[in-house]
C-alpha cells in the first residue's frame, strides 16, 4: 500500500470507529409511533481526532440498509480527509458555519462556507472533506445505509 494510500486510510479510521460504536436509536417510539429528540438528549460519540467529527445517531442506524439521520459536531479545526460515500447524503447546517471541499486533493483554503440553514447534497462517489475552521459546528446528515466513509488517496 502506498504510503499516501495509508495516509488517507488512516485518516478515516476515527470515523469508522466512532459510527461502529454509536448507539442504533437515539429515542424510544411512543406507542403511537411518534419520535421525540431534543437537544439536550443527545448522546454524543466523542472523537479525539482532528479529522473526525463527534456523532450522535438520532434515527435509524448508518451501518445498515435504510433510513438514518445522525448529527456531527465538528470542534473548531477538525476537518475531514477526501472521501465517498456508497449513496447520497442530505446535510443541513444547524449552528456554526461548516465549511466544504469538493474533490479530491485536501485543501481547506478552497472550501465554500456554508451559514446555518445551509443545505449540501453529496452525490454518492464524489469526493468530498469539509468540518470547522475557528468555531463548533453541528450539521445534520440524513441518508440512505449502509453510509461507510471511503478515504480517497490524496
Amino acid at each position: 500500500m502506498s504510503r499516501q494510500r495509508l495516509w488517507a486510510v488512516a485518516g478515516l479510521v476515527p470515523i469508522v470507529l466512532a459510527l461502529a460504536s454509536l448507539p442504533r436509536v437515539l429515542a424510544a417510539v411512543d406507542a403511537h409511533g411518534f419520535v421525540i429528540v431534543k437537544p439536550d438528549e443527545l448522546k454524543w460519540q466523542v472523537s479525539n481526532s482532528d479529522s473526525a467529527p463527534d456523532v450522535a445517531v438520532i434515527y435509524g442506524d448508518p451501518q445498515k440498509e435504510g433510513f438514518y439521520i445522525l448529527r456531527a459536531r465538528f470542534h473548531p479545526g477538525v476537518m475531514s480527509r477526501p472521501h465517498t460515500h456508497p449513496n447520497d447524503r442530505h446535510v443541513t447546517v444547524i449552528s456554526g458555519t461548516w465549511w466544504a471541499g469538493t474533490g479530491k486533493t485536501f485543501d481547506p483554503t478552497k472550501t465554500t462556507p456554508l451559514p446555518p440553514g445551509s443545505y449540501m447534497m453529496h452525490p454518492k462517489g464524489e469526493a468530498h472533506f469539509d468540518g470547522a475552521k475557528d468555531a463548533e459546528v453541528i450539521v445534520e446528515i440524513k441518508g440512505f445505509g449502509p453510509a461507510p466513509s471511503i478515504p480517497v488517496a490524496p
